[in-house]
């Protein structure tokens, strides 16, 4: 396991846009901007492909000295503080907040006291023929609480408690001033089943209609996943013996290897859930509380997965994401081995000790992901209501706390984060900190993976705002030609000034997947990188207008969904944006 577990914050985030998920259905058409501005037109395309992408594996503190791309990093601290009955403390000042950073107290830069606001979005009425991830009016933060339904790692009796759960908190909170959202993450990705709502009984409705989904541990008995977690795999017997108890200890150590690999499996598809669910919020103002309604997992973070880990660990801090894991499972206990017991009292004991030890391991998973996000964990009750009650009550207020990051300390590894509020009977809840790694302080290293996994994800990012429309299709032949622009807004994306004056280093890629009803199959993929300077005579348009990138994709007629991707390689956020498409 990973020494401490959290992530880094970086500089300013400029929060621009807000989910194509605030509506119900992710390909819904919507507006953009005026067109027209600094018009980019790259050579055509190429099929190249993102499916496979190497990342380096070394843990956090092994790489040595790092890079700082700025040496001015703002570090960012949303901070909860509370009295010793729940509710939140208003009006404290600068003065009464203490941060420390590795033991050593920091200067506090900015502090600012954010009350969320529960007015109705208005979002602009949809244009035919485009697609955008839509962009929020200029206000304040909302109130925002996302439940999450995680079907990787809890048993189908526990997910169907969990929704029960759920709409009995529902029920008792229908004059909400939240604005909820409610999404499933599963072995497909993550599934938006409820865009923003702050009407409960939205949510109620299409929780009453769900259904569950096979966890990835389905199948293999709470011995054999205790054994799996513990690497005690039974051994093959060299003799024949007892046929019978040679065959079952075959199949037993076959069983504990696949339930190593499942349990591998079930991390990294929780990771990048973790991540699609970051940059579909990013584009939401303030601070949000995500419920990740669960039956727990191991957090066993090893080889390739430390980068995917801390990539996503990063891009819900920057995302202002606080998790809020509840144990669906609710009480909980360790029960012996559910084998008939025939052998030494010892080996019971072992066994029993595994179970024990996996449990632990949950249990440790859940405080972790709460305290390196400024969240809080539940877990070994059954009023799941309340849990849920008490954690979206956090999305109400909070402080937002900056300090300016030491770079003279290129040392990789964590950074602890502790906060203290000189107001006696108070509580206070802040992320326990970040990673200082090549991951995290270098977006050009995590380029070719970013666009990978948001390529792959189901639902829209929002850290810029784009729209895509379709031009028209044209030829003859077995492939026809569709021509396409994207538009970025102005102030979408950074310029850097320098010695070499302002220039763009973006990043975009495009996949059309076959419509068959099913999961799709990847008829094409491209991607390009455009890295260009701007001129002074249109570096005005480009901040008036926006910028516009035009492309073509060519293929056969059929219906397809079209995920189009931009990531700005100068801060590493990325806009995507899925539209549909029929080829005639």
């Amino acid at each position: 396991m990973y020494p401490r577990h959290c992530s880094v914050v970086l500089a300013c985030l400029l929060l621009f846009s807000l989910a194509a998920w605030a509506q119900t259905d992710a390909t819904s058409p919507g507006p953009r901007d005026k067109s027209g501005g600094f018009d980019v037109t790259p050579p055509a395309d190429s099929n190249t492909g993102l499916g496979t992408v190497q990342v380096p594996s070394q843990a956090a503190d092994q790489e040595g000295k790092i890079h700082f791309r700025s040496q001015t990093i703002l570090v960012q601290v949303p901070v909860v503080v509370t009295d010793t009955t729940g509710n939140h403390v208003h009006g404290l000042t600068k003065r009464d907040f203490r941060v420390f950073e590795g033991g050593k107290e920091q200067e506090v830069a900015t502090l600012e006291e954010i009350v969320t606001t529960n007015k109705q979005l208005s979002m602009a009425p949809p244009i035919p023929g485009e697609f955008r991830n839509l962009t929020l009016p200029d206000r304040p933060p909302l109130p925002v609480t996302v439940i999450v339904l995680d079907t990787i790692n809890t048993p189908l009796l526990d997910q169907a408690n969990g929704r029960l759960e759920l709409v009995k908190y529902l029920a008792d909170n229908l004059n909400s001033n939240q604005f909820l959202a409610l999404m499933m993450a599963g072995s497909y990705g993550v599934r938006i089943v409820q865009g923003l709502t702050n009407d409960p009984k939205k949510l109620m409705q299409v929780l009453e209609k769900s259904k569950g989904d096979l966890p990835a541990m389905f199948g293999l008995g709470p011995d054999i996943q205790a054994n799996a977690f513990a690497g005690d795999i039974p051994d093959i017997p060299t003799s024949v013996g007892n046929p019978f108890a040679a065959a079952a200890a075959g199949a037993a150590h076959g069983e504990t290897l696949t339930a190593q690999f499942q349990q591998q499996r079930a991390i990294e598809e929780t990771l990048s859930a973790f991540l699609e669910i970051a940059w579909s919020l990013s584009g939401v103002p303030g601070r949000k509380s995500l419920i990740w309604a669960t039956g727990g997992f191991p957090l066993q973070i090893g080889g390739n997965l430390s980068t995917l880990y801390q990539r996503a660990m990063q891009a819900l801090d920057a995302a202002q994401i606080s998790v809020y894991p509840v144990d669906v499972r609710g009480l909980v206990g360790i029960e012996g081995p559910a084998a008939v017991i025939s052998s030494t009292v010892a080996k019971f004991e072992h066994q029993l000790g595994n179970r024990a030890a996996l449990q632990q391991s949950l249990f440790d998973t859940f405080n972790e992901l709460a305290d390196m996000t400024g969240g809080k964990a539940f877990y070994n009750t059954n009023d799941l209501a309340s849990s849920f009650r008490l954690a979206a009550d956090d999305a109400s207020s909070y402080y937002l706390a900056t300090y300016y990051l030491n770079t003279r300390n290129n040392n990789s590894g964590w950074r602890e984060i502790k906060v203290k509020v000189d107001k006696p009977g108070t509580e206070v809840r802040a992320r326990a900190g970040f990673f200082v790694t090549r991951a995290t302080m270098d977006p050009d290293l995590t380029r070719k993976s970013d666009l990978a996994y948001a390529l792959r994800s189901p639902i829209d990012g929002t850290g810029l705002p784009l729209s895509v429309k379709w031009l028209g299709t044209s030829g003859n032949g077995a492939k026809k030609k569709t021509e396409f622009v994207i538009h970025l807004p102005p102030g979408s994306v950074s310029m850097e000034g320098g010695n070499g004056g302002n220039h763009l280093n973006l990043d975009y890629a495009a996949a059309a997947y076959v419509n068959d009803g099913k999961n799709g199959r990847a008829a094409l993929t491209v991607d390009k990188t455009l890295t260009t300077s701007i001129p002074g005579a249109q570096l005005a348009s480009l901040r008036s207008n926006g910028i516009d990138i035009k492309n073509a994709l060519e293929l056969g007629p059929g219906q397809y969904i079209v995920r189009v991707v931009i990531r700005d390689n100068l801060t590493g956020k990325i806009g995507s944006v899925t539209a549909p498409l029929t080829v005639n």
